[in-house]
């Protein structure tokens, strides 16, 4: 009969109270517990199961670049500007939900990516939908978007992403197809969505690496102005030598 309730309650989907169910039979210390009790803690268990489904599908979905990243192990030791109370407040997610973005520049190997990383996976635990991409691949993905006739789909796909990270900004001079597709993009997620954007170059050269000085301004005006910054120094060692095991 147990074995049979088991068989229900997983094909019903409820793997975590049956394996609640069968640690319970297995444990004799639950025969001590009055039903209402076994039940809660059967409950409890479907629950919890759900949340770690819900968390590790959210971070399949994220694609973080450093998907183990987050909060704890940001190394603030290192002299490279960072402040441990800015991570901290920032690692709340109430930017988010007050649809705020964060600009994170530095030179290569300052931490950039996993700094951006850490707040994404401190995102995904709280539930929040979140991606991260390379700016090269999104403006891959973009043109070919254009090219098939998906484009409106690819951005109301972008525009759900209630965190977008979007890492090496500026690596690559803008096309004029580029800075009109990307304006696209930062005009949809504009006080609706929150927008994470980690670059080796400082926020007053953007206007030249975009190019077209009215473009420029429209996405920077969508970017810059409710965003928090965070600002890294570069040291004699980058972050990746540091931590490296080679010589």
């Amino acid at each position: 009969m147990i074995e049979a309730t088991i068989e229900k309650l997983i094909a019903m989907k409820l793997s975590g109270m049956a394996e609640g169910l069968q640690e319970q039979i297995s444990n004799h210390a639950y025969k001590d517990l009055s039903f209402e009790e076994r039940l809660g803690i059967l409950v409890d268990k479907e629950k919890l199961s759900r949340e770690n489904r819900q968390l590790k599908i959210l971070l399949s979905h994220a694609h973080l670049r450093h998907h183990n990243a987050c909060f704890e192990d940001i190394d603030f030791r290192t002299r490279r500007g960072l402040s441990k109370d800015v991570i901290l407040k920032l690692s709340q997610n109430e930017w988010i939900r007050s649809n705020q973005n964060i600009i994170i520049v530095g030179p290569t190997g300052s931490g950039k990516t996993y700094i951006a990383c850490s707040l994404g996976n401190s995102a995904v635990r709280q539930g929040i939908q979140t991606v991260y991409i390379r700016l090269p691949r999104l403006a891959q993905e973009m043109k070919i978007a254009r090219a098939d006739g998906s484009f409106v789909k690819f951005l109301g796909r972008l525009q759900r992403i209630r965190l977008l990270i979007i890492d090496d900004w500026g690596i690559n001079p803008f096309t004029d197809d580029e800075r009109r597709n990307f304006l696209e993009i930062m005009e949809d997620r504009y006080n609706v969505r929150s927008t994470i954007i980690a670059s080796q170059f400082p926020v007053d050269t953007w206007h030249d690496i975009i190019g077209e000085p009215t473009l420029a301004d429209a996405i920077c005006d969508r970017i810059v102005h409710n965003a928090h910054k965070i600002i890294l120094k570069g040291g004699e060692d980058s972050m990746r030598k540091i931590y490296s095991n080679l010589t």
